[in-house]
């Protein structure tokens, strides 16, 4: 039965629609409170029915740390890979055990494309030496296969290998081929700082995870503002996602993002978790309907902006997030 289920809600999924979100949320939420023993058991300890829950906004939100604390999975399967966070030395880094690998790549590919255009129309560059240091990283896995889809030979990754990298993109704009540079925002503005690149105006220059501890944090539209000075190219685009997601959010200007297909943002108040707002500033919800196989309802520590629209702006990480979460768990 467990299964059957899976499989009906998988090709929903492939197939959503926007007016079909709420409804094959509601049927994985179902799937997920009986086969998912994490979530089931955070739903009892909450006090609440499964059988009483309707709609969207009343279904329970798991917080994000229970991926460092847990083995979040629905079903009983053997997962092809376990994605990991990045982390310092002594923290608890999370864990996400992916069930099958093709599944990714299909999201992945469904969620750029959504945004964009086909993945394989573009040159893509990598410039994520953070991540490469670790062979874990669901962002080096998913950058890996654009690289493999794209149809052009000089796709790869960099890692500190500036000059080989602005050889590349002179040769690609020589030939007039569209350009995806994805980079961790303190290797893109190593770049800008101390290599001269004049980009074809073909090219999207995607910032994503962070300063890594290797320079100052910024807010986004002061980093964005260093590197288009720097590379001479508006806009910056952006991407979101994380180690306990399985979908990604691309915003293409000003920090604006719009979810994937398979993506919806709810915003949480800051001191009353249970509660959702229409719209507004609080703490990001997500639902991700690509974590069929963990949870699809994850309640994370970054604070955002949800606009009536359904895009959203990410702000900043919750002080001392680290301390939250899972002591409803450990009794």
């Amino acid at each position: 039965m467990e299964s059957k289920i899976h499989k009906q809600i998988s090709q929903q999924i492939l197939n959503i629609q926007n007016n079909d979100f709420d409804d094959v949320a509601m049927q994985l939420f179902q799937y997920q409170a009986k086969y998912n023993e994490i979530y089931g058991k955070y739903i009892k300890l909450l006090g609440k029915d499964v059988n009483s829950i309707k709609t969207i906004e009343e279904i329970p939100f798991l917080p994000i740390s229970f991926f460092k604390n847990f083995t979040v999975k629905t079903g009983i399967w053997k997962p092809e890979i376990i994605f990991k966070s990045s982390g310092t030395t002594g923290q608890i880094r999370s864990k996400h055990s992916v069930r099958n690998l093709d599944w990714y790549e299909e999201i992945s590919t469904l969620g750029f494309n959504h945004v964009y255009s086909n993945i394989k129309n573009y040159c893509t560059l990598a410039l994520l030496p953070s991540y490469l240091e670790r062979n874990d990283a669901s962002l080096v896995y998913m950058t890996q296969f654009f690289i493999h889809q794209s149809k052009y030979k000089q796709s790869g990754f960099f890692l500190n290998d500036f000059q080989k990298l602005k050889v590349t993109i002179d040769e690609c704009k020589e030939k007039n081929i569209p350009i995806l540079l994805i980079g961790v925002s303190f290797a893109l503005w190593d770049l800008a700082e101390q290599i001269n690149i004049q980009f074809p105006k073909n090219t999207i220059v995607m910032e994503t995870g962070g300063m890594k501890g290797r320079r100052k944090e910024l807010i986004r539209s002061e980093l964005h503002e260093i590197l288009e000075s720097g590379f001479n190219i508006i806009p910056i685009h952006s991407e979101y996602g994380m180690t306990e997601l399985l979908s990604q959010a691309y915003a293409p200007k000003n920090g604006i993002f719009s979810p994937t297909p398979t993506m919806k943002i709810r915003i949480r108040e800051f001191y009353d978790p249970l509660t959702t707002l229409p719209s507004g500033r609080g703490l990001i919800n997500i639902i991700d309907l690509a974590n069929i196989d963990s949870c699809s309802f994850i309640a994370t520590d970054d604070i955002g902006i949800l606009h009536k629209n359904d895009t959203f702006e990410v702000l900043g990480r919750m002080d001392n997030s680290e301390l939250r979460g899972c002591n409803l768990m450990i009794q």
